[in-house]
């Protein structure tokens, strides 16, 4: 089979115009990735096989039914990469949906359906999950607002995880306003985060001289320096410790998806996308040894993350290396790419930490991005950081 382009991001398209009215989100449309239950619905999870092999959900997905509850329209469920376990946005079972300003490019997944119902101006919220970076790559690869909150702290029960240890519930938006309303339906009231009026940033050099956008993320960063105070820094930021954390973040993920998903992969062999398979076929062979010795790293990354969290109150950075691939590109491409990609977006993974995606501008015709990164729990905070940068931008 081949992989399709499609205008359609859903998977199921509602007419419903009823909503809650007199709500924060009243009249609000919401595309909700096709990982979370919905009662009576079927849930794909991006695969015929998992559809046709499990039940009608009895249950609807909590963050679904806070959204619907403070007043959203829910107008739909859109395609994700089988399983969730691809950067791409590409599904040769249901299609690839493509952003009508770049129709060329990769959507960018797995939330890639959510991404573009809103980027087409189908929705206005668009629910999704990110365990690898699924709502922050097609964020930026779309220009939209993107966000991954602090590991846990929105449920993710009624819903196909894919790494329970790294799954997270996030959202997309065009509009700021909309996207910062979401944060006060989905997040539980946190304990009061720190304030500054002087922020204490840290920029990771390699990143920054990794992406192809970097004099826009410079100049963003030239901005902050009048005010706060920036540090360009390199350890544990330097390349050779990021690869291995995020080949630390690949065993582990790994580890994770066989564990959960492992018997019925092998029940239904054949069933996948050449790479969704091949990359299934690692989670299977990666044995307890390995397992255990990516769990120390993670320790001593996540030890590194707080002592920098100590002296500075964010980490901003660059959310991808830069544009999204042409839907055109290779496998081997793709897969170098995205060795690249994963060094920048397993920070947050290997962290548990809220990470905020704000579109940027456009580098030689496509949108990028950048990210903010906080401590544990910080995740209103980062949205007070995200109202300031705006406003610079601006």
């Amino acid at each position: 089979m081949q992989h399709y382009r499609t205008d359609n991001p859903f998977i199921l398209h509602f007419d419903s115009t009823d909503y809650v009215q007199n709500k924060p989100l009243s009249g609000l449309r919401l595309a909700v990735k096709d990982l979370f239950h919905v009662q009576g619905i079927p849930t794909t999870a991006g695969n015929p096989n998992w559809l046709n092999t499990h039940d009608l959900p009895q249950v609807t997905a909590t963050p679904v039914t806070q959204l619907i509850q403070d007043g959203c329209i829910l107008t739909g469920k859109t395609i994700t990469d089988e399983l969730a376990y691809s950067l791409n946005g590409q599904n040769i079972h249901y299609g690839t949906p493509f952003n009508d300003k770049y129709p060329q490019q990769l959507p960018g997944g797995s939330s890639s359906g959510s991404a573009i119902a809103v980027a087409n101006g189908l929705a206005d919220i668009g629910l999704g999950t990110d365990t690898g970076g699924s709502i922050r790559v097609p964020a930026s690869y779309n220009h939209l607002f993107g966000f991954r909150p602090t590991h846990g702290v929105i449920s993710t029960e009624n819903m196909v995880g894919l790494a329970p240890a790294f799954d997270t519930v996030g959202w997309l938006c065009r509009d700021f306003d909309i996207f910062a309303q979401v944060a006060h339906t989905l997040l539980p009231e946190l304990p009061p985060s720190k304030t500054v009026e002087q922020w204490q940033i840290a920029c990771p050099t390699a990143l920054l001289h990794a992406c192809e956008h970097q004099n826009l993320v410079q100049g963003l960063l030239d901005k902050l320096k009048s005010n706060h105070r920036v540090s360009q820094l390199d350890s544990p930021f330097d390349l050779p410790n990021l690869q291995q954390a995020a080949e630390c973040f690949r065993v582990l993920q790994a580890w994770q998806i066989w564990s959960t998903h492992g018997q019925w992969i092998e029940e239904n062999k054949g069933g996948f996308a050449p790479d969704i398979a091949q990359r299934f076929k690692a989670c299977q062979a990666i044995s307890r040894q390995q397992q255990q010795q990516a769990q120390l790293l993670q320790d001593k990354f996540k030890g590194q993350l707080q002592r920098l969290f100590a002296r500075h109150d964010f980490i901003l950075l660059p959310t991808t290396p830069g544009r999204a691939p042409l839907q055109s590109s290779s496998a081997l491409e793709l897969a170098s790419y995205r060795t690249t990609l994963m060094s920048m977006t397993c920070i947050a993974g290997l962290g548990g930490l809220p990470q905020l995606h704000l579109p940027l501008g456009c580098h030689q015709g496509r949108p990028v991005g950048l990210s903010i990164i906080g401590p544990a729990h910080s995740d209103k905070l980062l949205f007070s950081v995200a109202t300031y940068i705006q406003e610079l931008l601006n």
